[in-house]
């Protein structure tokens, strides 16, 4: 398999005045209007929305596959890998920022945002998608008008998009307020540590909770062991490495915290049915 090329945003917008750090295109400006829009693998550098009011193909994110349809939103985080092939009825905004336009010192603002980028494909009502809509649009006049103080009006439309996510992700889970929250903590901190941190004991003391109690947040809110989840990620970061870098196997090992390269291809092929070297290659 191809090494998978990492996208700057700056190859996303046209106008060098916004600081390269946000841009906001309608599907109408992209060259492909009108064919089939297919990308191949590939990643961001920043978080990236994809929202059609109408529109229909496949996304893959993270080695996930998604149908994609009217009323939908697709939120990528930085580092993460996805291709997609949309149809050529499709009509919706595309939107690219750094972290830093958003939230340069706001930890409330990092939470929002982490919240709303924690799930990767919305579909969501016809009401709420309106309101989002009508948000998208008015972020764009914006961006192109450029009037005094559009920037902190953009970011205020952002917090506006993320709040309803999260809202309509909220109206499907069955899951109490503080365990969600705790589940949040803990795919943080394995995002934070995972090269140092790989038992659940590390975690529930770094979360001033037991492993017991740990666990049945996980399994209560995922179906899984806090090991697995554990487990998930590691493999996960260590796809994205094998695929969209060119370092040695024993590079990716160390990286993800591994001083025993043989232990870690034993514990990717247990996890994954191959070898390091044979996933790269297949």
């Amino acid at each position: 398999m191809k090494y998978i090329p990492v996208r700057d945003i700056n190859a996303t917008q046209k106008s060098a005045d916004f600081q390269e750090d946000f841009s906001i295109r309608s599907t109408y400006e992209l060259p492909t209007t009108g064919k089939t829009l297919s990308q191949p693998l590939h990643r961001h550098d920043f978080f990236y929305m994809l929202a059609l009011d109408k529109g229909s193909g496949t996304h893959e994110i993270d080695f996930v596959p998604y149908e994609v349809c009217d009323h939908s939103v697709v939120f990528m985080r930085p580092g993460q890998v996805h291709q997609h092939q949309l149809k050529a009825d499709r009509t919706g905004y595309l939107i690219a920022f750094k972290p830093d336009f958003y939230y340069p010192t706001d930890s409330t603002l990092y939470q929002l945002l982490r919240k709303a980028s924690s799930v990767h494909f919305y579909q969501l009502d016809t009401q709420r998608f309106a309101k989002l809509w009508a948000t998208m649009a008015s972020m764009l006049h914006e961006y192109t008008h450029k009037q005094v103080g559009y920037r902190e009006v953009i970011k205020a439309h952002l917090s506006i998009l993320f709040t309803e996510l999260i809202r309509q992700n909220a109206q499907r889970l069955d899951v109490p307020l503080y365990q969600q929250e705790k589940l949040d903590e803990f795919l943080l901190l394995i995002e934070t540590h995972f090269a140092t941190h790989k038992s659940p004991a590390q975690y529930a003391q770094l979360m001033h909770l037991s492993t017991y109690q740990l666990n049945a947040i996980t399994k209560a809110t995922l179906g899984k062991t806090c090991s697995k989840v554990i487990s998930e990620y590691i493999i996960l970061e260590a796809k994205r490495h094998l695929l969209a870098t060119t370092h040695q196997v024993n590079q990716i090992a160390y990286h993800l915290g591994y001083e025993d390269v043989s232990y870690f291809i034993r514990f990717f092929r247990k996890h994954t049915g191959h070898s390091p070297k044979a996933f790269r290659h297949k």
